[in-house]
């Protein structure tokens, strides 16, 4: 029921460190031979954790957004040791460092429709507070837009052609109360891109390619879960079978 609290089992599955997942993402590499997009996830798209992300995404559960928030802004402070290296310190400032846009993939008009919000900017406001209170300079950035139909429900190789689905948005406000406008990305601003399911990384390297062209630093991405490859779902049916 909506007004139940989450059960332990559940609970348990937003408490871990987030760990790098990039690897079981094939779309994130990249042609020219150079590193794939760091990824960090809270923990692997499967069992009850799959459960909560859909409720909250898709059937109303609107409750729910303040355990997975929760996570995220864990998940933010945890990682922002790694982004205040990875910033580094701005060139002809005294200890000075960038501002971090933390920019959430984007919904396509019918998805947020149906939803009435966008569930993922939810996380990368939570993600920026937690880097903010780690010590770093971030502001939640919803600087893209999306082309047609969500990425959900389409498979590797229809996920794999629509990497051109994801654009710069035409106006962007700051995700963040009282901020009003935000930056846009530019040459060499900061970025840390948010989403909820990391399957074939198609949506990330879309949201990548589009702030690049634009000039900005992707530094990497934090995903609520990350989808286990094959081999671990057949390895998890034979340890629960015999």
């Amino acid at each position: 029921m909506a007004d139940v609290s989450l059960c332990s089992a559940c609970a348990r599955t937003l408490t871990g460190a987030p760990t790098r997942s990039e690897a079981d993402a094939p779309r994130l590499d990249r042609m020219d031979g150079s590193p794939s997009l760091p990824v960090w996830a809270s923990a692997p798209y499967a069992g009850p954790l799959r459960g909560l992300v859909v409720a909250w995404k898709d059937k109303g559960r609107l409750d729910l957004a303040t355990d997975l928030e929760g996570a995220a802004y864990r998940a933010g402070r945890d990682l922002a040791p790694w982004v205040r290296a990875a910033v580094g310190p701005v060139r002809g400032a005294t200890g000075g460092r960038a501002r971090v846009l933390v920019v959430p993939a984007p919904s396509s008009s019918a998805a947020r429709r149906a939803r009435g919000r966008e569930p993922v900017r939810g996380l990368a406001r939570a993600v920026a507070r937690g880097l903010v209170d780690g010590g770093v300079d971030a502001v939640p950035a919803p600087v893209l837009a999306q082309r047609g139909r969500d990425q959900v429900g389409l498979g590797s190789r229809r996920r794999g052609a629509r990497l051109g689905a994801v654009r710069l948005a035409r106006s962007v406000r700051s995700g963040a109360p009282g901020r009003g406008r935000t930056r846009r990305p530019g040459p060499g601003v900061p970025c840390l891109l948010v989403d909820d399911v990391l399957t074939t990384g198609a949506t990330l390297a879309s949201c990548r390619r589009v702030l690049e062209e634009a000039g900005a630093r992707v530094l990497g991405a934090f995903v609520l879960a990350a989808t286990p490859p094959p081999r671990r779902h057949a390895a998890a049916r034979q340890v629960h079978l015999s």
